[in-house]
């Protein structure tokens, strides 16, 4: 087994780990996923996955293709578990999403693909990010740090590096990071405010 197979090995039980706690505490009604999110998370992991295959990432796009799944699985739970809070900003981000996505099906060209995918991810994330914001104790901040490490070593993993098989990699490790950062700041802010 060479190099970049070990390190999308990890990537890959890295990648499901990171939803262990996430799924757990979705049940446990601790976490409430915002809808919008994981639902352009899943198309856009899945059609990330295969564009990376279609560019050569070979083992890097492991933990994107376990992504595409696992975030299928969030969204499914978030229509019964999922936050209330909709607001008009999620419903432009969500339509944004979806016409990008949209302009990347009628065009077919992979890197085309990868940065539309990177900009609609990000995108995306804004409820998330907002949601995190106004309310930081409904995420599982561990699921953002793990999927960030998981990607972070997919990156490694890639059969051929290039623009097209690394940019919605990168993409991911610095939204999940920085959603994470945003949980844990506004936690310690709000534990202040407590004191």
């Amino acid at each position: 087994m060479n190099f970049q197979a070990v390190l999308a090995l990890f990537s890959g039980v890295i990648s499901i780990a990171s939803f262990v706690p996430y799924i757990w505490d979705i049940f446990r009604l601790k976490t409430t996923p915002h809808s919008y999110s994981w639902l352009i998370w899943a198309l856009l992991q899945g059609t990330g996955a295969l564009a990376m295959l279609g560019a050569g990432a070979d083992f890097g796009a492991i933990s994107v293709a376990i992504g595409a799944v696992l975030c299928t699985s969030v969204f499914l739970l978030s229509l019964r578990y999922g936050t209330k809070n909709i607001t008009v900003f999620d419903t432009v981000c969500f339509s944004g999403a979806l016409i990008a996505t949209a302009v990347w099906f009628s065009l077919h060209d992979a890197l085309l693909a990868i940065v539309l995918v990177s900009l609609i991810d990000l995108l995306a994330f804004l409820p998330t990010f907002r949601k995190a914001y106004a309310e930081p104790h409904s995420e599982t901040t561990a699921t953002y740090v793990l999927s960030g490490i998981a990607d972070g070593l997919a990156l490694f993993a890639l059969g051929a590096f290039s623009v097209t098989t690394s940019l919605y990699l990168f993409t991911l490790v610095v939204t999940n990071f920085a959603c994470a950062g945003i949980l844990w700041f506004r936690r310690a802010r709000m534990a202040k405010i407590r004191e």
